[in-house]
């Protein structure tokens, strides 16, 4: 079954630091782009992070840019999001996301934009709270 299964999400003081795992089920994860995307209570999905199929620089959102750092392990197959200095700002659902054609690509990595992909994981909620 082609799936993808976020992990890590918890607790966690403002300050503190939580690590994000995106797991690839039935594919291999190295031929696509990935990107982090979270939602919070009341608002709109947007994009956090996205790292393409070509080992280009990673992309970051303005609000986590020196904060958060995503990166590949190819040999487990996951991509994964570094959070440092949480703010409670960051708490929300974050969700990976797959696409592998070059305009999903594009729309992902340049713009952080939500792309239309059945390679969707369920999210993992993380909480940055004293």
């Amino acid at each position: 079954q082609v799936q993808l299964v976020e992990s890590g999400g918890g607790l966690a003081q403002p300050g503190g630091s939580l690590r994000l795992s995106c797991a690839a089920a039935g594919f291999t994860l190295n031929y696509y782009a990935i990107g982090w995307f979270r939602q919070a209570p009341g608002k709109e999905r947007e994009g956090v992070s996205c790292i393409d199929d070509n080992n280009s620089v990673p992309t970051y959102a303005d609000s986590v840019k020196g904060r958060f750092t995503i990166s590949r392990d190819n040999a487990k197959n996951t991509v994964s999001l570094q959070m440092n200095s949480l703010k409670p700002e960051d708490t929300a659902v974050y969700y990976c996301g797959a696409v592998h054609d070059a305009l999903s690509v594009q729309a992902m990595c340049n713009g952080l934009r939500e792309v239309d992909t059945n390679l969707w994981g369920k999210g993992t909620l993380v909480t940055v709270s004293s």
